[in-house]
């Protein structure tokens, strides 16, 4: 084929499913065993066989290793497993990228398989257990409480939605780690952060936990790491992008509340982006989400009440039993809305205060700490939302980070670097990982050596990590 070169179909959801082996052990309960399939329509002895399948896979590969099976490479699909609690399977297949190729006058299909890496899916599927987790409990939590079609019907509910939202063609490193983009602030800041947080949970006492965030980012959380990781991934991908959508639809965003509580009338800023759209309708509770954290005890129910005040967020856990009444709405309203809208500004001109960056870096590079789940990037324009082009560096330099990733993981040893050029000699990747910390910075500088780019690497880790060490 002539011009330019074939355009590659992308990824996409070829199936997914949850099953459990103990729900139909005799021949012709199969279809049992099946609690969730997509599509749904599919036909039952499909979706029979494709359990079956992947039961023999994974009773096949026991007999090798006491590590349950993760992936199974095939031509046109790629299929990646997830035991997530005793018993249950969840299954995730995705298309493998092809283009339409011609030799000696004939037409044919090439697939593209390493464009599809084994981390960033397993870390896909793992990310929607613990989604549905959130918002639903553990599997083991529902059957507790009620049936086997209790659970089929939640992870139905669930689900049918989730898998919508899935960007499977942008998914990439950033899904591997699902890490948290902190803001750093001064430590008066901070502290007024904290004692204005020891003064909401003082007074409302059913206020179990409580996070903060500013401009999507988070600054403090009382949550353990694991809940707030996926809470901030729920706030930032589609919580927040969704209110500020709707309130840009029906105005201004931040139109200022008054204080209904009575005494003196108050303006601020605040409002509630779950729970009652309004203070004067008492009979309009809005939607407040329940989730189940396990900061406290495992599979612990919350209201998840989320308030706002400029580009200031408190998101406060409730304790599910408590049902709360429109004046406890009220009463927080009037002890957060003039409190955050303040603490908001003087963040804000903090803010103002940094000095923007101005020459474009030769480099861009992706930063992660697993000690606190910290996330920085500068090759993800909108590291959230993950809009298409987004990214700022080329598709192949997005899986070579993703392969330099698999191998330092994989590796055993604690301390870690890996550098690698591109085919075409335009950009270098290096991987460095130390002391729980990974970094990778591409640089595009088609003339450089390898010396001049372990100088390079240097300079960045000094002038952007200096309160971080790494090994050389």
């Amino acid at each position: 084929m002539t011009g330019k070169s074939p355009e590659k179909t992308p990824v996409s959801l070829v199936n997914f499913f949850v099953f459990n082996s103990e729900y139909g052990p005799r021949e012709g309960e199969e279809e049992k065993k099946i609690l969730y399939y997509y599509p749904p329509n599919t036909e039952l002895d499909k979706k029979i066989k494709d359990v079956g399948l992947c039961e023999a896979i994974i009773k096949f590969t026991e007999t090798f290793s006491d590590n349950p099976c993760e992936a199974m490479h095939a031509q046109k699909t790629r299929q990646v497993f997830h035991q997530p609690e005793k018993d249950f399977w969840m299954v995730l297949t995705v298309s493998i990228p092809s283009s339409e190729k011609e030799k000696d006058g004939q037409s044919y299909m090439e697939f593209h398989e390493d464009d599809v890496q084994d981390s960033v899916f397993d870390a896909v599927l793992k990310q929607a257990y613990r989604m549905f987790k959130l918002f639903m409990g553990s599997f083991q939590h529902i059957l507790e409480k009620g049936t086997a079609q209790n659970l089929k019907q939640r992870l139905d509910h669930f689900f049918s939605r989730y898998l919508q939202t899935l960007k499977l063609n942008q998914s990439d490193i950033l899904d591997v780690y699902c890490g948290i983009h902190f803001l750093p602030l001064d430590k008066n800041t901070y502290l007024k952060i904290q004692c204005l947080i020891n003064l909401l949970e003082a007074t409302f006492l059913q206020v179990k936990y409580t996070a903060f965030l500013y401009n999507d980012q988070l600054v403090w959380s009382g949550l353990e790491q694991d809940d707030m990781r996926y809470m901030y991934k729920y706030l930032t991908t589609s919580l927040f992008p969704a209110y500020m959508e709707q309130e840009l639809q029906g105005g201004s965003p931040y139109s200022s509340s008054t204080n209904v509580t009575g005494g003196p009338s108050t303006s601020h800023y605040g409002k509630f982006v779950t729970g009652p759209p309004s203070l004067t309708e008492p009979q309009n509770f809005g939607k407040i989400p329940r989730i189940f954290v396990n900061t406290g005890r495992p599979d612990e129910e919350c209201h998840l009440l989320v308030y706002r005040a400029l580009s200031a967020t408190v998101c406060m856990l409730i304790e599910g039993s408590f049902q709360i009444p429109f004046d406890f709405f009220k009463s927080l309203d009037s002890f957060l809305g003039p409190q955050l809208s303040s603490l908001a500004s003087d963040i804000g001109e903090q803010y103002a205060r940094r000095p923007p960056s101005t020459a474009e870096p030769l480099f861009k590079y992706v930063y992660f700490n697993y000690m606190n789940l910290a996330q920085k990037t500068t090759i993800h324009a909108d590291s959230n939302k993950k809009t298409a082009g987004s990214v700022s560096v080329p598709p192949d330099i997005m899986r070579l980070i993703g392969d330099i990733n698999a191998d330092i993981s994989r590796s055993s040893n604690d301390d870690n670097e890996t550098i690698a050029r591109t085919q075409t000699g335009d950009y270098w990747v290096v991987g460095k990982k130390s002391d729980q910390r990974e970094f990778y910075v591409v640089i595009n500088q088609k003339n450089a050596n390898l010396i001049e780019i372990n100088e390079e690497v240097k300079k960045l880790c000094t002038s952007h990590f200096s309160n971080i060490f790494f090994l050389d």
